[in-house]
């Protein structure tokens, strides 16, 4: 209905989980970085309670990017990262051999629970 609120989470409406990795990337190494994660396994999207991921790329005032990804729970997301499939994937960083210097310089986790979300009406 147009004009009507957006739903709050509660209730009946179950909470979502985001986890966005903020990786710091030199400028030059922003396309090896793109190019790893394109390769990545994919084992994420196999994992129970997943919901979506996206690499943002930056575009102005950092050299910063954005690893998002959407949960049905904070549950989900932790059994993610104590599973099997998470180490053997960030052990070998998204098919990097052992010649091969990693992409990012270091990594920040944010968390966030969805408290509100709408669609296109």
């Amino acid at each position: 209905m147009p004009g009507a609120p957006a739903p709050v989470v509660g209730d009946d409406v179950p909470m979502a989980f985001v986890a966005i990795n903020v990786l710091s990337v030199p400028e030059a190494a922003g396309a090896t970085l793109e190019e790893r994660f394109a390769r990545r396994a994919g084992s994420v999207e196999r994992a129970p309670g997943f919901e979506h991921f996206e690499l943002l790329r930056p575009l102005e005032g950092t050299e910063s990017y954005l690893v998002y990804t959407r949960w049905d729970s904070r549950e989900s997301f932790d059994a993610w990262t104590q599973s099997q499939s998470f180490g053997a994937g960030h052990g070998q960083a998204s098919g990097r051999t052992g010649s091969e210097t990693p992409a990012a310089t270091g990594s920040t986790i944010w968390s966030f629970e969805v408290v509100q979300a709408a669609d296109p009406v």
